[in-house]
């Protein structure tokens, strides 16, 4: 008995033991049983929040939220709008900044031959800008080939080797070397109205690809060699676009039909030589005014990687107070021309109603808690990126000082307001990131902002990393 008791004692003991040591080194910061009792006795199951259970259990939470007074202050007046005609659609894709770019240059066609409408492909510059990303992928492998499989920019190249998303560099990139084509002459598919399935056939082949290149360059193959194989490579590429997309023209003929019905004669085009004769726009006198409030104003930054064509070149802009950014935009804007612009789509924003208002939906008053934060902070701590680009065709001026703006978006008109939205202009100072436009409209002393040496910066910058986005 006694040496029974001895060890049950000694059990007893060892337990004792093992709890207060367990105490004493449990990882400081844990959720423990205490903290645990603390977070459960401090909830309440009131009127208020039980009212609130009931509700969001058993309904969409952006429909409770919904802000009934900023419905009711809502109108769609503007004091000056540019004419435009039509909506487009990029579907399940992520090309919003290249239907944004193409969307800038076609009131240009419309206004100049008295089009009833008018649209690009853009299908025929998504397909080089797949091929291009295609290049660049392999292109990064081979550059990087030294490099451990886990370094930063491996992982940010391997995660997606042709995205979707981009940038105006990306746009200007495209037009100046493959031209533009109509709509007509390469229309959409399948494929590039919905491009999930044929982004990850084609990522997997180049992954595989990448395998092939990285394994040669161990057994020290010569760079010319590399290359061959890389061309090889990218033939496979271009016949999986071709099977998704259509192959591109090399040439084409046209012909088209004036809102007076006046029908022109047949021609035949290039690519090129088409973008000449009816877009005839430099879009080397367009500019990036960019807004990020975490980095320093006035200052010339470059974002490493995010070029879609090899020889082209990266995202770039000049970092400016919002103030400055707007009254460009207002300038522009009034003097008839569309201004390309991204923002983060996803706060504040009603597919429904067709508005972009702070506000919108008030989370804050459902879960009775404070969510504030300020742009940069947003920024910096990932709640907020320009995940989408959309046109400004319009605008609303009152007592000088503009209150709202007119956008055109690329999610067809059976969204918003027949495809168009009123942005707030509350709204744009803290959702609004980078305007293009013309050198013409931007004060000296910013253009001298391109003249320094840029600061370069990271492709997973958290203020822009929106070719990693899909919207």
């Amino acid at each position: 008995m006694k040496r029974c008791l001895k060890l049950k004692i000694a059990i007893v003991v060892q337990l004792v033991v093992v709890l207060v040591v367990s105490s004493l080194f449990a990882a400081e910061g844990a959720l423990t049983s205490e903290i645990i009792d603390e977070i459960h006795s401090s909830f309440e199951m009131d009127a208020y929040t039980k009212a609130m259970y009931n509700s969001i259990t058993n309904n969409d939470i952006s429909s409770l939220a919904l802000n009934r007074d900023v419905l009711r202050r809502h109108n769609e007046i503007f004091s000056h709008k540019i004419k435009t005609k039509g909506i487009t659609n990029q579907k399940k894709s992520g090309r919003c900044w290249l239907f944004a770019g193409l969307n800038i240059m076609r009131p240009i066609v419309i206004q100049n031959h008295n089009l009833e409408s008018f649209e690009f492909s853009q299908n025929y510059l998504a397909f080089w800008d797949k091929l291009e990303k295609a290049n660049c992928f392999l292109e990064n492998i081979i550059e990087f080939a030294d490099r451990d499989i886990l370094d930063r920019e491996m992982e940010f190249i391997l995660r997606k080797p042709i995205p979707d998303g981009g940038y105006w560099e990306n746009v200007v990139n495209l037009v100046e070397k493959y031209g533009i084509v109509p709509k007509e002459i390469m229309p959409e598919t399948n494929s590039s109205g919905n491009t999930g399935l044929m982004n990850t056939l084609i990522s997997r082949k180049l992954r595989a690809d990448a395998v092939k290149l990285r394994n040669m360059h161990k057994q020290k193959k010569a760079l010319k060699i590399l290359r061959t194989e890389k061309t090889k490579m990218l033939s496979d590429t271009y016949k999986m676009l071709v099977l998704n997309l259509g192959e591109p023209p090399t040439e084409f003929q046209w012909r088209f039909e004036d809102a007076n019905s006046i029908v022109s004669e047949t021609r035949t085009y290039s690519p090129k030589s088409f973008c000449k004769e009816f877009v005839g726009v430099d879009l080397r006198k367009y500019v990036d005014i960019f807004n990020d409030p975490s980095k320093e104003y006035g200052r010339h930054y470059r974002i490493s990687l995010t070029r879609n064509i090899r020889d082209g070149d990266d995202a770039h802009f000049a970092n400016v107070k919002m103030q400055v950014l707007k009254d460009i935009a207002v300038k522009a804007v009034l003097d008839n021309e569309p201004i390309w612009f991204s923002c983060d789509v996803g706060k504040d924003q009603s597919r429904e109603h067709g508005i972009m208002a702070m506000g919108m939906f008030d989370y804050d008053s459902i879960y009775r808690t404070d969510m504030t934060m300020t742009k940069a902070q947003r920024s910096l701590f990932r709640e907020s990126v320009p995940n989408h680009a959309m046109v400004f065709i319009g605008i609303d001026i009152q007592n000088g000082k503009p209150t709202k703006w007119l956008v055109e978006n690329s999610w067809g008109d059976e969204k918003g307001s027949e495809g168009r939205w009123t942005l707030y202009d509350s709204w744009f100072d803290t959702n609004v990131y980078s305007i293009i436009v013309k050198k013409k409209y931007v004060p000296k002393e910013i253009l001298d902002i391109y003249k320094q040496p840029p600061i370069v910066l990271p492709p997973w910058d958290p203020a822009y990393s929106f070719v990693q986005q899909a919207d």
